[in-house]
């Protein structure tokens, strides 16, 4: 065992110790670590300079008290969570999330899976995770509101556009980055448009990025299918999910000229092989309010699965790519057999860490083409940086420029993890491209910038 594998070892050791039960951090820092045999072998100055343990400790962890009332006058107590992680490229970025089941370790792995998505962006931003087990789903505009405002009179102390830049994630949308903001710009006097991003286009917001981390996944799909002389052109894809992320990357395979004949939420899927109606969905997600079943009601070709995921449509029909863009370690083992015996080429993630270890294994021994999350679902928070560059310069850019700077991104990004892998002997796999190119940025600018 080399040096630096030794003390790979020791320090994912340090980090279970360290942060007991927190199973979804261990698997965010053990999917890095697993990458890095071979750069600490070529770069023995990160072991020297404690990169490992200093990488793998959040510069700041915040977790406080939310109050609100309820619109019956009961009062509710949630925790509010801010985990500002790594800043040595820029200040902190990275989304909020609202859901019953955010915990600290939930917050932790999403700050450390973002610091690497940010360096991979090229953009100055470092990476920080927030959020609440608050629950908005079934709660009135009012009471998403008062909690909403009662979030940011504690967490505006910790935030700006220098210091900390929170955007959306699952629960967090343009209604909810409102509310923030607007009690943000109540508590400090200021209109300081920097401090939040997903803001909407009339105060502050940028085109493009309702739409980014979906069209960033399937262009940085279509990038992978191309090393093989494929394209989305004739493709049957599923997609998991159907909120935000999932709606547009159907609505760009579309665009590219592939099919999306699956979707799903958390009660189930839908099976449409005429394709998905992504206006039909986005109405019963978004106006309607239903759940996914309701797609099936209203769509004659369309058949809904209960109670399985997306994964099993693979069994009625083949499939070129998938996309999962839902939650954490929804396509196991199981789906992956699935989609391998189904035909599958590519999968990229477009939510975070939403392919189980087992699952990430199996893929690969199929040669099946892998986009991780940090890499292929980039694009949100590079529209995001975007988002404040021209609330820098009091700008405001076209659809069409602010799309092509995405895509430019997400190209970028690829080369840039395809090359990475190249240079580090694991041609072609994508996952360890990302997490080396990365971790090597970060990495030089924590060593410039001295023991901190």
């Amino acid at each position: 065992m080399t040096p630096g594998s030794r003390r790979i070892a020791e320090v994912y050791d340090q980090v279970i110790g360290r942060n007991p039960g927190e199973t979804e951090f261990h698997q965010a820092v053990s999917e890095v670590f697993d990458s890095l045999h071979r750069v600490l072998a070529k770069h023995p100055e990160y072991v020297d300079a404690s990169i490992l343990e200093r990488i793998c400790e959040p510069e700041r962890q915040i977790i406080f008290r939310v109050p609100w009332t309820d619109d019956t006058g009961t009062v509710h107590i949630n925790r509010g969570f801010r985990v500002q992680y790594n800043s040595a490229l820029g200040p902190y970025k990275g989304g909020l999330r609202f859901h019953p089941t955010v915990l600290l370790g939930t917050v932790k792995f999403l700050g450390f899976e973002q610091v690497f998505k940010n360096a991979l962006t090229g953009l100055p931003i470092g990476g920080g995770k927030g959020g609440s087990d608050f629950d908005p789903k079934g709660r009135s505009e009012g009471e998403i509101m008062r909690f909403c405002q009662s979030f940011m009179t504690e967490a505006y102390r910790h935030i700006g556009d220098r210091v900390d830049v929170p955007a959306g994630d699952i629960g967090v949308g343009r209604r909810e980055i409102g509310f923030l903001f607007g009690q943000y710009k109540r508590i400090t006097n200021r209109y300081e448009s920097g401090a939040l991003t997903g803001k909407g286009i009339t105060w502050g917001g940028s085109l493009v990025r309702t739409e980014a981390t979906g069209y960033g996944t399937v262009y940085f799909t279509e990038h992978m299918l191309h090393t093989r002389g494929r394209s989305l052109d004739g493709a049957t894809v599923l997609v998991s999910g159907s909120g935000n992320v999932a709606l547009y990357a159907i609505e760009k395979v579309h665009q590219l000229g592939g099919t999306v004949v699956g979707a799903s939420d958390s009660g189930g899927s839908v099976y449409d092989p005429d394709g998905i109606d992504v206006d039909l969905l986005r109405e019963i997600k978004e106006v309607q309010r239903e759940r996914i079943s309701s797609y099936a009601e209203q769509r004659g070709s369309a058949e809904y699965i209960p109670n399985r995921q997306v994964w099993a449509v693979a069994e009625k029909t083949s499939v070129d790519v998938a996309l999962p863009c839902a939650t954490q370690n929804e396509l196991d083992e199981d789906g992956a057999k699935l989609l391998t015996k189904a035909g599958v080429a590519a999968v990229a993630e477009g939510a975070n860490m939403p392919t189980t270890p087992e699952a990430i294994r199996l893929l690969r021994e199929a040669d099946v083409l892998f986009g991780p999350g940090k890499a292929a679902n980039a694009g949100g928070v590079a529209t995001s940086a975007l988002e404040m560059q021209q609330n820098a310069t009091r700008d405001s850019w076209t659809f069409d420029h602010t799309e092509q700077r995405l895509e430019e991104i997400m190209e970028s990004i690829h080369a840039r993890c395809a090359a990475t892998a190249e240079e580090y002997g694991t041609a072609g796999d994508y996952v360890s491209g990302a997490n080396i190119a990365g971790f090597i940025q970060v990495a030089d600018a924590m060593i410039a910038q001295g023991v901190i």
